[in-house]
């Protein structure tokens, strides 16, 4: 069955098996959190797994969804970053009559027509919902509906509403991670201008998250790094960076494809038009192919965070300079 929000929130108790896939890895990740709050499944009746472990740890698998809890209640098995190499493995897995524990499986974005998607599209029993990022009118209503009266937050101004449009809407998670940091922030004086949503970007400088993406895809080597150390210096997540640095290259990637130039605040904008300039197509694919694998580093090698990215954001902004040489001779 291929859902929509109003069907997951009526239906998740009655399917067996769940896709969740699309570009915005935050509202897939909310989703899948949405559906162990509905199921009810304690901690100990969680089991998740890469999906490229799927074929080695097969068996095991198989042996836990086929098992009732120890524990009693529910049980969910998450198979995480599917794709279509997967699909004959899932699909025994969740046709089975022996399952009796609800199967969630994650991917980002799915072709139309591959069997993954066919697979969960066209059971009766199984439902994919696709996760994409919000259009304007989404974010719009998200942003409002978080900076609500609920929050005691009274007024948002139009200039700040339309910074938080020109940055928000390409991960959910991050989108509802600074908005609950704004309805915090002005809970005293309930009204957000625009001073008070640039303060509450993941450093006191409203410049450092922009000048770090930006700088980064326009080649700008000492500028990158320093944005980089204030961000890390004043406690950002280093998951975070990852998705707002994959929803900037996804942008790119539009307009370096469709000619589509996204909204952008003033500040930022040469570097991104220097950006439209320096990278192809192919590139681009590239590097949001490495953020992936190294989210899942992060999430399960057990490695420093911090290290990573600060590797990863040298040999990148290296890789941006060095091919901004070569597209001016």
């Amino acid at each position: 069955m291929i859902w929509k929000e109003n069907d997951f929130n009526t239906g998740i108790l009655k399917i067996k098996a769940i896709l969740l896939y699309g570009s915005d890895a935050g509202l897939v990740d909310e989703y899948c959190e949405k559906t162990i709050e509905k199921l009810e499944v304690e901690k100990d009746n969680l089991f998740a797994i890469d999906a490229k472990e799927l074929k080695d740890k097969q068996d095991a698998v198989f042996a836990e969804s086929f098992s009732q809890s120890m524990f009693g209640g529910k049980k969910v098995v998450i198979i995480s970053l599917a794709g279509d190499a997967e699909a004959n493995i899932i699909s025994d897995l969740v046709n089975s009559e022996s399952l009796c524990s609800t199967v969630i499986v994650t991917a980002g974005e799915l072709r139309a027509g591959g069997s993954l998607r066919n697979l969960f599209e066209k059971s009766e029993n199984i439902a994919a919902l696709a996760c994409y990022t919000d259009n304007a009118k989404m974010l719009e209503s998200l942003i409002r509906q978080e900076l609500s009266a609920a929050s005691g937050i009274k007024q948002v101004t139009p200039d700040a509403m339309d910074y938080m449009l020109s940055h928000f809407g390409e991960d959910r998670g991050v989108t509802r991670s600074f908005l609950k940091k704004i309805a915090i922030y002005v809970s005293d004086k309930h009204v957000v201008d625009l001073s008070d949503v640039e303060k509450c970007l993941p450093d006191t400088s409203a410049s450092s998250a922009d000048d770090y993406m930006y700088s980064l895809s326009a080649g700008h080597i000492e500028k990158t790094m320093v944005s980089l150390d204030r961000l890390l210096y004043s406690g950002a997540d280093a998951t975070m960076l990852i998705r707002m640095l994959d929803g900037h290259f996804k942008k790119l990637l539009v307009a370096v494809v469709d000619g589509q130039l996204p909204k952008l605040f003033w500040t930022v904008k040469d570097r991104f038009c220097l950006a439209i300039k320096i990278w192809s197509e192919q590139e681009i694919t590239n590097v949001l192919s490495r953020l992936s694998e190294l989210e899942k580093q992060i999430r399960t090698k057990g490695m420093s965070p911090e290290i990573l990215i600060r590797d990863f954001s040298l040999k990148l902004v290296l890789h941006a300079y060095k091919l901004s040489i070569k597209r001016r001779k």
